[in-house]
């Protein structure tokens, strides 16, 4: 199975500290049934240092033992905004037109038309969107046709593993509930910001992939 989401590379955000913990992670991926690993740092403030991350990708290539990785980005929409779209080029995941597009938490249904038209830019300039954990966004869960029309649009969305326990705001379990009985969700990622996040990893896909959808 493919972690499309994952804050795995050491000192460059909010995930691993150093290389030891990114490894320790890595271990623990393999554990919970992950056969690759896309890397996807912050692409947001305070933490984008494009260069810093490339380095620490490879740095934790050097030592992954041939432990299949590829390089992304978890792209911040207001970051993007900031940078202009032809960062797109070097923010989707490396050698391939995936790209991973976090959007504003306490976004409102006024802020999803402007989310509507940079995934229009996107689309149009040959990336497949994937939505970044949507059961977070406020607006979703007040309304989730608002994630169905990301659908519609062809936006793939991607769950967080902790939602199985709550998510990190509390309030994701009941619309990741609801995103996956709908067969919504195309990703399981675990958004592993250390060792222990791939027990969530674990449970979830255990519990989700038997709902006839397997992820990948």
């Amino acid at each position: 199975m493919r972690d499309v989401h994952c804050h795995i590379l050491p000192n460059v955000d909010d995930g691993a500290k150093d290389l030891n913990e990114s490894l320790s992670m890595l271990e623990a991926a393999k554990r919970a049934g992950i056969t690759s690993i896309v890397c996807t740092p912050h692409c947001r403030d305070p933490y984008f240092d494009y260069d810093a991350m490339w380095d620490a990708f490879e740095l934790l290539k050097d030592h992954a033992n041939g432990f299949p990785l590829q390089m992304g980005f978890e792209v911040n929409h207001s970051k993007l905004m900031d940078l202009g779209l032809e960062w797109a080029d070097r923010l989707c995941f490396d050698g391939s037109n995936e790209f991973l597009l976090e959007l504003s938490v306490h976004a409102d249904k006024l802020d999803f038309i402007e989310y509507e038209r940079t995934i229009y830019e996107l689309h149009g300039r040959g990336y497949q969107v994937i939505i970044a954990h949507p059961e977070r966004y406020r607006a979703i869960q007040e309304d989730i046709d608002l994630a169905r029309k990301l659908m519609k649009m062809g936006c793939k969305l991607q769950a967080s593993s902790d939602f199985i326990a709550g998510g990190r705001f509390g309030k994701e379990r009941k619309p990741a509930k609801r995103m996956f009985d709908e067969l919504m969700y195309t990703y399981i990622g675990s958004d592993a910001h250390k060792e222990s996040h791939y027990a969530y990893y674990k449970e979830a896909v255990g519990k989700y992939s038997l709902r006839g959808k397997h992820f990948k």
